[in-house]
């Protein structure tokens, strides 16, 4: 089985001015979305497996080479992330399945040499419903300038029984970053950089 892809969607915005002040190196943040069948629409599926491991490859490959491409190259990419928006006639979980997946998210990883895991929302909607992709920077979890969320929508997805399934990336931090990274605070509250909760 192949996931039967109604379209491709991708987005692009370009910052030069934040807050009031120019942008020293514009951020260009792009995002490339899947609009899919949902092959579970409709009725409640109890083993998702099958079509996780047909359709992540396949998607995880398209996805990532539509965002390398528009930001030039992987080279170009510090931060990213994914996102689904799972449409009414589906559940949150089959949102989930689809971009929670190694067969999935690891082509992404390796094409940008990640390190970090890619962050996420999966959640449900009507189709013009917002897509948010959260990003950070993809090797240091901790740097919080580049704590990012790229936010679109497609006017006619997802159908009712369709899922968009998004990967997104920036080529830089916000511009002007200025709250410092979660390792000074560490030491400030005596955490270790390892069990920051200090559980």
């Amino acid at each position: 089985m192949t996931p039967e892809i109604r379209k491709v969607v991708c987005y692009e915005e370009e910052t030069l001015i934040e807050g009031f002040k120019a942008c020293d190196t514009p951020v260009k943040m792009f995002a490339a979305a899947a609009i899919v069948k949902n092959p579970w629409a409709g009725r409640f599926v109890e083993n998702l497996r099958p079509e996780i491991l047909s359709f992540g490859p396949v998607l995880g490959q398209l996805l990532t080479d539509k965002v390398c491409a528009m930001a030039g190259g992987a080279e170009n990419i510090e931060a990213f992330g994914k996102a689904a928006v799972v449409g009414m006639n589906g559940e949150v979980e089959h949102a989930s399945a689809l971009i929670h997946t190694l067969h999935f998210g690891n082509i992404f990883r390796e094409a940008v040499d990640a390190k970090s895991f890619l962050s996420f929302t999966n959640t449900r909607g009507p189709a013009n419903t917002p897509i948010m992709v959260p990003m950070m920077d993809k090797n240091d979890g901790g740097r919080r300038s580049h704590y990012l969320t790229l936010q679109f929508n497609i006017p006619d997805a997802p159908g009712a029984d369709e899922v968009v399934v998004v990967l997104g990336a920036s080529t830089g931090g916000r511009p002007h970053h200025r709250i410092g990274d979660r390792y000074q605070e560490l030491k400030e509250l005596g955490h270790d950089i390892e069990n920051p909760a200090a559980v």
